[in-house]
């Protein structure tokens, strides 16, 4: 873990409402944690839970019926949420950039791959068309990509090659923080470390922080620095990297770690998570796992978790009252 004193990014206690007919659903609630630069932060946590909302909150995207109604997003020492337009447009790409989940169809597709990297450039920068052309193929020499596939449009390329084009995209302005959302999801594994591969290495070269968003534990157990689980728009759980796989708390992250099968070790029989995920319109006035966890206390009924820091370890916070009553018995 990377001990820088100053974090890059501080999300605080962040709501984003969706405005329906039947009620708001709130699908952030309450999100609160830091990314310090050049740290790799993993957020994971079943479809629906909040993790690609967050994405768009960080970088302002959200437009109606997505509503961000409460909290601060300090990116150094701004907040996102008080940008004008125009101080939002310089921001993204330039300090913040994101590569969208199903990033491999997020081209256009009548558009050749270099008109797209120039486009980036040539709006946030004032350079020549040439200068820019030039650091399009810099960025695709980068990403392992020939530079004469600055003339292709994005159906000449195979999907691996899509999504290295993507991650040039983010990377041209050398941003200092980028957001990527499921980037690997339609990928083969082994094309899936290859670019994560590459990724590592430009992150290496050029200091970026990531906040990597997937359903894939182990990938990001090898990547992440400390990672993230959210549960029906809360954050429930946030420690080292090491700590969350090899000793989980929260019930939620139990199942989820028990869901993924080891390489290693004796062959055990795995166990998924019981019931179905929480209607966001349908909240209990409790903790919003109770109906799905098998530790489920009497004040977990009525009463919701505090996110925080446990005592016998000052890295992990968690928000469960099974897990508060285990560290008061110690």
């Amino acid at each position: 873990m990377i001990d820088v004193k100053q974090p890059l990014l501080q999300i605080k206690n962040v709501c984003v409402d969706y405005v329906t007919d039947s009620g708001n659903a709130r699908a952030c609630n309450n999100v609160s944690f830091n990314i310090h630069p050049g740290e790799t932060v993993g957020l994971a946590g079943e479809s629906g839970c909040g993790k690609s909302t967050l994405a768009f909150a960080i970088s302002n995207l959200h437009s109606a019926p997505a509503l961000i109604s409460e909290g601060e997003i300090i990116f150094e020492d701004r907040d996102v949420l008080k940008m004008t337009q125009e101080q939002l447009r310089s921001f993204r790409w330039n300090e913040t950039a994101m590569v969208f989940q199903s990033a491999m169809n997020a081209l256009n597709p009548v558009i050749t791959i270099g008109a797209q990297l120039i486009d980036v450039v040539l709006a946030h920068k004032k350079v020549t068309k040439a200068e820019a052309y030039a650091k399009g193929e810099e960025l695709l020499k980068t990403v392992g990509l020939h530079p004469s596939r600055m003339e292709s449009y994005p159906h000449q390329l195979s999907g691996g090659m899509r999504q290295r084009v993507v991650i040039a995209i983010a990377l041209i302005l050398r941003p200092k923080l980028i957001i990527m959302d499921e980037p690997t999801t339609a990928l083969d594994v082994v094309v899936e470390r290859d670019i994560m591969d590459e990724l590592f290495e430009l992150k290496d070269k050029f200091g970026f922080a990531i906040l990597f968003i997937s359903h894939d534990l182990g990938l990001m157990g090898e990547i992440a620095d400390r990672i993230g689980i959210m549960y029906a728009g809360k954050l429930v759980e946030m420690a080292v990297a090491t700590d969350i796989l090899d000793n989980p708390k929260h019930p939620y992250t139990k199942g989820l770690v028990g869901s993924f099968p080891t390489i290693h070790g004796p062959k055990i029989r795995l166990e998924g998570i019981p019931g179905s995920p929480l209607n966001l319109l349908e909240t209990p006035k409790g903790c919003y796992f109770q109906a799905r966890c098998q530790s489920c206390l009497d004040i977990c009924i009525d009463h919701q978790p505090d996110f925080k820091k446990l005592k016998s370890n000052t890295e992990r916070y968690v928000a469960c009252h099974v897990v508060e009553e285990l560290e008061a018995s110690l």
